[in-house]
């Protein structure tokens, strides 16, 4: 940004600090009115008696003679702050602190807080959409809006947490960048990746060099993104997991080289690449690598255009990453992991939920990366079809064995269904269906028999001449549809046909929309719908509202769940009492089922049903969906994949450009089509393949050379120095932080602390402690900062803050309704005191700069919310179930009353002014002037803000705290890698 744009004036702060101000003013007149201070010798407004307080108050008096002059003296002893608080407020709008975030991100040593505010920053507008997601998810349910729904918006978060963490692993934040061989770029011998004590896959060989495409297939969950997640590091450094035999990714031993090292020689594309953006720009994401390492922002800009340019995806430098379609993102997340030119790039499942145009870009832009840039790319997709006549080698997982894909068993240009799809329509011995080779299949060709049509049932759901705007875009054109009972349809159509548009608002019609018929939606995103800690308690509650509803069933949720899933007694108790999310995708596909037929709906609607689901788990949504059918309830799906609609038997309506049934001769995109780009350039001038170089040349033009040591002398010289610099430098970090903590005390208690110093220079105290109240502030986030160098607690930190600042901000202008106090009770109980101290800091830091709320306020407030969440973490560990409860409930009370009264007593002589009978009196006995301050304090918070303060957090603590505390400590990051079975886990052989 310019030093013009730096510049600009905002005038939301301005006219914000303006309000501060006069509300000031305003209060400052009120308290001399109330408390004998607005008396002088001219003409008399309010003859108001003067009344005299008892003791242990005898000193104070109350209200009193009004005058003119006593007024205006009032209103001239408050200007001089109202004056900071407009200068305070000029600032904020003339700087725009958020773009501080990121350049303090760079280096220095704030970057670790800085980087997780600039998270939380690009966090925020995801935030708002996820409330959004949730709220209609509840809403489908039949739920009303609640403290509840903070649950699954926790979940949501969290889950971007982790992916966030992963990115900026992968990145290489707080990594030491290493060199590698371009020649080896993967080197895997008799190894094997697992957790705890299962082995997930196992891998006899696997050899790939530069320029190469290669292709692994399998079922969802065989194993691929073990291996590729192996390969990048992630199981042995980030997962908890472990890996045996021989791993060398580009020259590296991948047990002794976290992905935080090898980052410049390793580039990863993880699924949904949306979720693990850490930066608010396409462009500022594509540069993160280089932005964390401190590249000049000159090259790095000069690097982001170059692969931008092409990649074909120039025109998205300028968008928020939160604004990209699905084609988009996974354009712009391949960008971002080959920008520092990569001699390997692994990418998990890129064309999952993209359209047919999107996917032909991203094979053309890997196969381009491979044969025209020589990086080593492996692919890990179901649509492997897709990458038929681009892919140079074949892998496949069978029974949890990776193995090079013969010659006959590669896949036929004439079939694009994966393997796993092939053996399924053995099993299934579906009846013939149209070639999925096809670039574009009719509507007509689509349209077959339903298995289920009951022409002579009544109608379950009905509704005609559909029309669906969002804003300026027409989501739905026309349509009309209508089932019967029992009966399966299936609408397909390409992204953005408006398929899910379409099930929305026939779940939740808008009011000039009549639909007939009871339908119940389980959406796209299906674990929205769950906001309890057990599976238990998510079907009482459904069995219960049912009641409630007079709908009277023979089934219970449960046992509709073991029908589903085909459980026994003993496997249906186990799985009550998990998680949901503990589930499998497809079990918990089959339990959001379950909760809306208890409803017991006319008719159920289900968007993308196999999103994500292995053939097992299509099998049990499969058997949900027609146990649903076979009960009498029309069922109607919306997916692209028409191999499950068919097996269903479901009439097919073809849906395209809004229009529902497609028009006979218009055309259904539903594979992939030949690329529409061309290939793009070189990433780099020279072919990776013929050069193999010992020293690679920094940014900076500095040559320099590999660290790695055939005995490993030097790498262990170096950790152990290291660590021993490490536990210095956290020594000294721990003595800034306790000093800093002594000195905001002392600020906050400055009235008091006053009686000790000079009297002389006791007019100089208050302004001392506004001046070491910021200086504290520093030295403590500084100080913090020594714990933020872990991707996992940045990332859980930036997220996190950025709900604390949506409760803040959400909670502001209703008198002492603080929610964020319950966000930072809990996270600090589940995460620690220190990562309860910062999250206090960057939630008032981000939330001050969302709203331009920066004053004199500001450092004090951070260290109050600071010590709230830190003291949540010193609580007794040991305590669990209703006890925890109880314990949090009662510290939340005591929080909110201790935290009013830190507040007001720093701010309380600069609010009343002198001339009141309950004014700071220096020099005046120090039980005068605490019987004083607390007067204040009762009159002005304690008996109004912070009781409400306290109440809100008590029942905060009360709905949600059990679920969020499991959500919170499901999330925590493993600390240390989960041990392997001594029989397999040897690295000697390496």
């Amino acid at each position: 940004m310019t030093r013009a744009g730096r510049l600009r004036l905002r005038p939301g702060p301005l006219r914000a600090a303006a309000g501060l101000a006069a509300i000031f003013v305003v209060a400052r007149v009120v308290y001399r009115v109330l408390f004998h201070g607005a008396d002088g010798s001219g003409v008399v407004l309010l003859p108001l008696p003067a009344v005299r307080l008892p003791a242990p108050f005898s000193w104070v008096t109350l209200l009193g003679p009004v005058t003119i002059d006593g007024l205006w003296d009032a209103v001239l002893s408050a200007l001089p702050i109202a004056a900071v608080i407009l200068l305070f407020g000029l600032l904020n709008a003339l700087f725009d602190i958020s773009r501080a975030f990121g350049l303090l991100a760079r280096r220095g040593p704030l970057r670790g807080i800085a980087r997780a505010l600039a998270v939380a920053w690009s966090t925020l507008p995801g935030l708002g959409q996820a409330v959004r997601t949730v709220h209609t998810a509840q809403r489908l349910r039949g739920e009303k809006a609640g403290p509840r729904m903070l649950v699954p918006v926790l979940e949501r978060t969290l889950e971007r947490a982790a992916a966030v963490a992963n990115g900026l692993e992968l990145r290489g934040f707080g990594g030491a960048p290493v060199d590698g061989e371009c020649l080896t770029p993967v080197t895997v011998r008799d190894a094997a990746f697992g957790f705890g004590d299962a082995p997930v896959l196992s891998v006899p060989q696997l050899s790939l060099g530069t320029g190469v495409l290669a292709v692994a297939t399998g079922p969802t969950g065989s194993g691929k993104s073990t291996m590729l997640r192996g390969l990048a590091g992630l199981v042995d450094h980030v997962d908890g997991g472990w890996s045996t035999g021989v791993v060398e990714v580009a020259g590296h031993e991948r047990r002794r080289t976290p992905p935080r090292d090898s980052s410049r020689l390793v580039g990863v594309v993880l699924q949904n690449p949306r979720e693990g953006f850490c930066s608010e720009l396409v462009r500022d994401e594509i540069g993160l690598s280089l932005q964390l390492r401190g590249v000049a922002s000159t090259i790095v800009t000069a690097r982001v255009d170059e692969v931008a340019e092409r990649l074909g995806i120039a025109h998205l430098r300028d968008r928020a990453v939160h604004a990209l379609s699905a084609g988009e993102a996974t354009m712009v997340a391949i960008a971002a992991a080959v920008v520092e030119r990569p001699i390997l790039l692994l990418v998990d499942e890129p064309l999952a939920d993209l359209d047919a145009d999107a996917r032909a870009r991203v094979v053309a832009a890997l196969e381009s990366l491979a044969h025209e840039g020589g990086v080593c790319v492996l692919v890990a997709e179901h649509r492997a079809a897709a990458f038929e006549d681009v892919a140079d080698e074949w892998w496949t997982i069978e029974a949890g064995a990776l193995s090079e894909q013969s010659e006959t068993k590669r896949l036929s240009p004439t079939n694009a269904r994966s393997l796993s799809e092939q053996s399924e329509t053995k099993r299934l011995s579906r009846p013939a269906l149209p070639p999925l080779d096809s670039h574009r299949v009719s509507a007509r060709s689509l349209r077959s028999p339903a298995r289920r049509t009951q022409v002579a049932s009544p109608s379950a759901l009905a509704a005609s001449h559909v029309r669906i705007a969002l804003d300026d875009t027409i989501a739905v054109a026309h349509a009309t549809l209508s089932l019967a009972r029992g009966e399966i349809a299936a609408v397909i159509g390409p992204n953005g046909a408006g398929k899910s548009s379409l099930l929305m608002a026939l779940a939740l019609p808008p009011r000039d929309l009549v639909v007939t018929g009871r339908p119940v939606l389980v959406p796209d995103a299906s674990d929205d719908l769950f906001t309890r800690d057990t599976v238990a308690a998510e079907c009482a509650r459904a069995d219960r509202k049912a009641r409630r509803a007079g709908i009277s069933s023979q089934t219970a949720t449960a046992e509709r769940i073991a029908a589903f899933l085909d459980l026994d007694a003993e496997g249906l108790r186990e799985r009550m009492t998990r998680h949901p999310l503990d589930l499998s995708l497809g079990e918990r596909r089959c339990l959001a089922i379950a909760l809306q037929l208890a409803r017991a709906p006319e008719a159920l609607l289900i968007d993308e049903p196999t999103r994500g689901l292995d053939v097992r788990a299509r099998d049990q949504v499969r058997e949900a969906l027609s146990r649903a059918a076979d009960a009498g309830t029309a069922v109607l799906v919306a997916t692209h994949d028409v191999d499950f609609a068919h097996s269903l038997g479901a009439r097919i309506l073809p849906m395209s450009d809004g229009v529902l049934p497609a028009p006979a001769g218009l055309s259904v995109p539903v594979t992939a089509h030949p690329p529409l780009i061309e290939p793009a350039k070189r990433i780099d001038g020279t072919n990776r393949a013929a050069v193999a170089p010992a020293v690679v040349p920094d940014d900076s033009g500095v040559s320099s050379r590999s660290a790695r040591s055939t005995d490993g002398a030097e790498e262990i010289s170096s950790l152990s120095a290291r660590t021993t610099l490490g536990r210095t430098s956290t020594r000294w970090a721990a003595v800034a932080l306790l000093a800093a903590n002594l000195v905001a005390l002392a600020a906050f208690t400055w009235p008091f602390v006053a009686v000790a110093v000079p009297s002389q220079a006791t007019a100089a105290v208050p302004w001392v402690a506004l001046a070491l109240a910021p200086v504290a502030v520093i030295v403590a986030i500084a100080a913090l900062d020594q714990t933020v160098r872990s991707a996992h607690t940045l990332a859980y930190l930036g997220v996190l803050a950025a709900i604390g600042t949506a409760l803040r901000i959400a909670s502001t202008g209703v008198g002492g309704v603080e929610a964020v106090f319950i966000l930072l009770v809990l996270a600090g109980r589940a995460f620690g005191a220190r990562f309860g101290m910062l999250l206090g800091v960057a939630t008032i830091l981000l939330s001050s700069t969302v709203f331009g709320g920066f004053g004199p306020w500001t450092p004090f407030q951070m260290f109050a919310c600071a010590w709230v969440g830190g003291g949540a973490g010193l609580l007794p560990r040991r305590v669990r179930g209703w006890g925890e409860i109880i314990m949090l409930c009662a510290y939340g009370a005591v929080a909110s009353y201790l935290f009013g009264l830190l507040l007001n007593l720093w701010f309380w002589p600069f609010a009343i002014g002198s001339g009141t009978t309950i004014s700071y009196a220096p020099g005046a006995p120090l039980v005068e002037n605490l019987g004083s301050f607390l007067l204040y304090s009762l009159v002005t918070s304690t008996a109004g803000w912070d009781t409400l303060r306290a109440i809100t957090t008590i029942a905060g603590v009360v709905l949600i705290g059990r679920p969020v505390l499991a959500a919170l400590r499901r999330a925590k990051p493993v600390a240390l890698r989960a041990p392997a079975p001594p029989s397999t886990r040897d690295v000697s052989d390496s």
